[in-house]
């Protein structure tokens, strides 16, 4: 796999470039955020220490459980008298002075065991991450001032024997920002480890990677946040901390050429890991967009869809009156005639009401008019079935003959009560309209075919006056009997 950047230059002591090095295929390895992730878990496991509660904590105590019948918990309790402590609850998680649950033993699953493959492949990637100044700037190093990543310099700097020597030398690479950052992070840790020895906590700064230690780690190792590595026992606990890719690493030039031999390529097998050849990435080319958008690609891909065809959301025909009409089309037709029907039945009994406040035989439809014309027809027979079940008697020829329906007064009948309605009754002139006063022509039939409300309504306008005549004329009755008897008044 060939890198965008195949070379990478090396800086002197004093920061200034002095010449050009090949970059190691290792750092355009497939970046795996997964996978170191999953091995930095892993191995920041097998340095934990083991521990444990004492076997017998909490269960060294003289208590024995008081059974059932004593409507009291079967806990152990204390044994003894005399004291408060005796029946206290012994023993159990929940009581004082008891016991742990599921207390913990030294024989825990402490380590993991990795996959070599997985471990050198999450180097690989954590080392090609390193080479990304976006990744490195992203995990928070200061690297404003540093001119190159990978910053590689010269293997005298493995000579530096002295911390204000290998302070010059960080400071002209312009790394010593980040030593700074570093030193300024540290404060005392939060919660209990601050009693256990892991008083203070800091960021971390830069790597520094060596060939041959000749005074490089005592000269460098004093300087707060600064770490140390040789090349050949790289570790990913320090090439990813926390598991986030993208550490700052400072390399010497005879430790960033033995890259080459530690790691290979994708072709070449490693010189230091028996059977190791670097990982092959999914992808030669990660750049989505141009690969779609290229012209091998698009001459390929069928033309986009610009109809979109949605399917039909379901309705309910019960609440949902197209849907109902799309299922029945002549659910238009019962709906139209029902409101038709409302309409006229509406201004049916408006114009019964009408009429009722008028003192007017109330407006009738042709079926109203043809219901009360046989109810009026059907007087007479219902009298005759009265008198018959009531007396015994059966009615003669001549009843019978004059209760029998007749269809021409029915017919005449219907036709005269119709004529009282709104709809068909001619319309009065504007002085009649004015004065209230009912055409001659309606006047007979209106008196003869007069409904049974206009009927009460005059009965109880009679009875009223009666009431009123009767009352009047019991006042006048005291009023004559209490004048005393005199002379007759003399005639006019």
């Amino acid at each position: 796999m060939a890198s965008a950047r195949p070379t990478v230059s090396v800086f002197g002591n004093d920061g200034k470039a002095k010449e050009q090095v090949k970059m190691p295929a290792v750092f355009v390895a497939p970046i795996r955020p997964d996978i170191v992730a999953s091995v930095h878990t892993s191995m920041a496991k097998n340095r934990r220490q083991p521990y444990a509660v004492r076997d017998m904590a909490g269960m060294k105590h003289s208590a024995e459980s008081w059974g059932t019948g004593r409507a009291v918990a079967r806990i152990p309790r204390i044994s003894g008298g005399g004291t408060s402590r005796s029946g206290q609850g012994a023993f159990g998680n929940q009581c004082r002075k008891g016991r742990m649950y599921a207390p913990t033993k030294i024989w825990r699953k402490w380590h993991r065991k990795i996959n070599v493959n997985q471990k050198r492949y999450a180097v690989a990637s954590a080392l090609a991450a390193s080479a990304l100044p976006s990744l490195v700037a992203a995990r928070g190093h200061k690297i404003d001032e540093v001119p190159e990543i990978p910053l590689v310099v010269d293997s005298a700097a493995e000579k530096v024997t002295k911390t204000k020597d290998a302070l010059k030398l960080l400071k002209a690479l312009g790394a010593n920002v980040d030593v700074e950052k570093a030193k300024a992070s540290r404060k005392l840790r939060a919660g209990t480890g601050k009693l256990r020895g892991r008083r203070h906590v800091q960021r971390r700064g830069p790597l520094v990677v060596y060939n041959k230690n000749n005074g490089v780690v005592q000269a460098m190792r004093n300087l707060p946040g600064v770490d140390l590595v040789k090349v050949d026992a790289l570790n990913l606990l320090q090439l990813a901390p926390g598991g986030h890719m993208g550490r700052f690493v400072v390399w010497t030039k005879d430790a960033f050429n033995k890259l080459h031999n530690i790691f290979g390529s994708v072709t070449r097998e490693s010189g230091v890991k028996k059977g190791f050849h670097l990982p092959v990435g999914a992808m030669t080319n990660s750049d989505i967009t141009r690969i779609i958008n290229s012209d091998e690609v698009q001459t390929k891909v069928r033309a986009a869809k610009k109809v979109v065809r949605r399917s039909r959301q379901k309705k309910n025909p019960l609440t949902n009156f197209g849907v109902k009409v799309r299922l029945n089309p002549y659910a238009l037709s019962l709906r139209r005639a029902e409101l038709l029907q409302q309409e006229r039945s509406k201004a049916a009994k408006a114009a019964k009401l009408e009429a009722v406040r008028k003192g007017l035989p109330p407006a009738r439809t042709s079926a109203e008019a043809k219901k009360r014309a046989k109810n009026l027809l059907h007087e007479k027979r219902q009298k005759l079935n009265f008198k018959r079940i009531v007396d015994g008697a059966n009615p003669t020829k001549d009843d019978n003959k004059k209760a029998a329906f007749d269809s021409k007064k029915f017919n005449a009948l219907k036709k005269n009560l119709k004529v009282g309605s709104a709809t068909t009754a001619p319309k009065a002139g504007k002085k009649a309209k004015a004065a209230g006063v009912v055409p001659k022509f309606l006047a007979k039939k209106l008196k003869f075919f007069a409904s049974e409300k206009v009927a009460k309504i005059a009965r109880a306008k009679a009875l009223a006056v009666e009431k009123k005549k009767a009352a009047a004329a019991a006042k006048a009755k005291p009023a004559a009997a209490a004048k005393p008897a005199g002379k007759p008044a003399p005639k006019k």
